[in-house]
């Protein structure tokens, strides 16, 4: 279907003699178009624009970007907008907008630079028809539109079934894994990786006519999971692997999911409510699969090293179920109150001896390296130890006590499960 994309845009490009760039609805590119000069005739080359550049390079447009764009009301258009530039966003030249619609619902956006060239295109309105070469882009655009159409509902279909594999009882989980694979054909052999994006924020108001789903070459399945008061809602997207020892599409997957509108602007209700900052987004790979019966399992997997990500910024954005370290054995624990002895460490007032305590352990009890990591006089951690050996009780030259205080330390960090 890619293909058939390329096909269309590379039309509009003709019509209208100027390189067009097609975008979903999340501004993810899908395709663009080079116009190419004809008989060998010279033509004056479109300045490069950096927005352009990005967006093909990067494959998606900044969160400044969309914001300018959006604020012209193009997720509502149903004719083509001419949208100015905006330096202050990185804009620097303005654009032509076809919204690309099918049945009142805009599914993604063609967008031209309005560098001069299309200086004479009469866009329509109140006032008069708009150009015959801007009928037949729309017209084309149209066209985009079903067949984006048609790979959401596709994509939503298979979104559902993935959904029931990974949270449905047994009885409805065996009947959605056949359906899956079903759907699937030779890609449920694998070999599969799956992704975790938390939090991820679902479709509302204006949006929710609009599946939301992302669509990008490696997916094959994808479904947002509810949250609760504790953990945002979640994207499960289930990545094609080339080889069963090589993650790196599913890595590629979750930076380029993290870089969506919806995985950057999460939070739970009640972080909202309690006047919070959105929580930011981050992703976790679980270890390659083979067919679809450990589906379930991947998940937690996925979950898990999502939810270290987010605890521990030296594994994240983008953290390996197999690269956790011990966040493995904590995140498969039920939540749990902190151990007794530990809990006045963990109050807010305490928060620097907690960070010293736990950066010491990580360092294997060496007091120089700690003071080194910390950016301290080995006095003042000598100092720090102390007041932690009074807050808690316990003796850190002992292995069972040193155990006792990283292991909580760490689960501290981790936060709540998420189902």
């Amino acid at each position: 279907m890619r293909d058939d994309y390329q096909q269309l845009v590379d039309e509009i490009t003709a019509v209208l003699r100027a390189p067009a760039t097609l975008e979903n609805r999340d501004f993810a590119l899908i395709a663009f178009g080079a116009q190419d000069s004809e008989d060998g005739e010279d033509t004056e080359e479109p300045a490069l624009d950096p927005v352009r550049t990005r967006s093909i390079l990067q494959r998606r447009s900044t969160a400044a970007v969309r914001a300018w764009f959006e604020a012209f009301g193009i997720a509502r258009a149903q004719a083509p907008l001419r949208i100015p530039p905006d330096p202050a966003a990185g804009v620097f030249m303005g654009r032509i907008c076809l919204p690309v619609r099918h049945r009142g619902v805009v599914h993604g956006y063609v967008w031209l630079l309005d560098d001069g060239h299309l200086s004479d295109l009469e866009l329509g309105g109140p006032t008069g028809a708009p150009d015959p070469r801007l009928a037949r882009a729309m017209e084309t655009a149209a066209r985009i539109g079903a067949l984006l159409a048609a790979e959401a509902r596709a994509g939503e279909e298979l979104g559902e079934l993935l959904r029931d594999v990974l949270t449905a009882p047994p009885a409805g989980r065996d009947a959605a894994r056949t359906q899956l694979r079903t759907a699937l054909r030779g890609a449920a052999d694998g070999p599969l990786a799956l992704v975790a994006v938390v939090p991820w924020t679902p479709q509302t108001g204006e949006d929710a006519d609009h599946p939301g789903l992302p669509h990008l070459p490696g997916i094959v399945a994808a479904c947002a999971l509810p949250g609760d008061a504790t953990a945002g809602a979640g994207l499960a997207a289930l990545v094609r692997l080339r080889a069963a020892t090589a993650l790196d599409p599913a890595r590629t997957t979750a930076e380029q999911l993290l870089r969506s509108p919806r995985a950057t602007a999460g939070g739970t209700a009640a972080a909202v409510a309690r006047g919070e900052s959105p929580a930011k987004a981050a992703a976790g790979v679980s270890t390659p699969r083979r067919g679809l019966e450990e589906l379930p399992a991947a998940w937690q997997e996925a979950l898990a090293a999502a939810r270290a990500a987010h605890a521990d910024p030296r594994l994240g954005p983008v953290a390996e179920w197999s690269a956790i370290g011990p966040y493995r054995l904590l995140a498969a624990l039920p939540a749990l109150q902190p151990d007794a002895a530990v809990r006045p460490l963990l109050e807010p007032a305490h928060a620097e001896l907690a960070r010293t305590a736990e950066t010491f352990l990580d360092c294997a009890g060496q007091a120089g390296r700690t003071a080194q990591r910390l950016g301290i006089h080995r006095q003042t951690l000598y100092y720090r130890l102390s007041r932690v050996r009074q807050l808690t009780g316990l003796d850190l030259d002992a292995g069972e006590d040193r155990l006792l205080l990283h292991m909580t330390l760490k689960a501290a960090r981790l936060g709540p499960p998420r189902r």
